[in-house]
């Protein structure tokens, strides 16, 4: 059938190609879905692996009854902290499935930027005194945005974190915000150790570990925090030099165009 005929059987032929565009776009989709999520169970299997392992050697070890009792508590410690690694990771992960699939519930009510820094920060407050390293919050009391507190507070938290394990020991990480009539931003910055230019385009990417991630490191926290941002309208960006450190900054838009 001529392309510029008119009439009903030209009317069927345009119907089947968007059909059929339609179809091939979504088994392209599927593909691409399956490939996602194998890549997904097989990182998470391989997070997984390593703590398991490491728990199976130390409950062995602990069968022993001739094993001394300073090495009993040592491996007991060992083991309770693997388990918490575990519980955190499975944690983190039932959250990006939330994420992911747009069930999490995401409030969008008017809040303190204030309010939500030191929410975020409350958790970091001890291991950062312990590394003696300084906490630096500022912005104004009235600067809002709108969003979800608990959600946000979560995200801030994964950046602050990770800026505070790359920030040597006497280091400061300081969180600074404001807004205005388009957004309200927060900028966290440290003066660590930075990060490797050709690490920073993957920073955000679920699972990824750069070259000086540290050794408890699973490549979920930066991920969550942008995905919990990118469902609020907001964006985070990330500039560092090596030596120099990191900063990050959060915009929450007002108004979605």
């Amino acid at each position: 059938m001529r392309d510029n005929a008119e009439g009903e059987l030209s009317i069927l032929k345009n119907e089947i190609y968007k059909t059929t565009t339609r179809l091939a776009e979504y088994n392209e989709t599927l593909r691409r879905e399956k490939v996602r999520l194998a890549d997904a169970m097989s990182d998470i299997s391989h997070q997984l692996k390593t703590p398991l392992t490491s728990m199976m050697v130390m409950a062995d070890l602990l069968r022993d009854d001739s094993l001394p009792a300073g090495k009993r508590e040592e491996f007991t410690a060992r083991l309770l902290a693997q388990l918490e690694r575990i519980q955190w990771l499975v944690s983190s992960l039932l959250k990006l499935s939330k994420l992911d699939v747009g069930t999490a519930g995401m409030k969008q009510e008017t809040v303190r930027l204030k309010e939500t820094v030191e929410k975020a920060a409350a958790p970091l407050r001890i291991p950062m005194e312990l590394k003696e390293q300084r906490l630096v919050l500022e912005g104004p009391e009235e600067a809002v945005f709108q969003g979800d507190l608990s959600w946000t507070a979560e995200a801030l938290l994964n950046v602050m974190k990770n800026c505070m394990e790359h920030t040597p020991p006497g280091g400061e990480v300081r969180v600074e915000w404001s807004d205005n009539p388009l957004y309200a931003q927060i900028r966290i910055s440290d003066n660590g150790e930075g990060i490797d230019k050709a690490d920073l385009p993957h920073i955000f990417t679920r699972f990824y570990r750069g070259k000086n991630a540290s050794g408890d490191s699973v490549g979920i926290g930066l991920a969550m925090a942008k995905s919990i941002l990118s469902q609020q309208h907001g964006e985070i960006t990330v500039s560092s030099e090596r030596g120099k450190g990191t900063a990050f900054r959060i915009r929450m838009y007002k108004t979605v165009i």
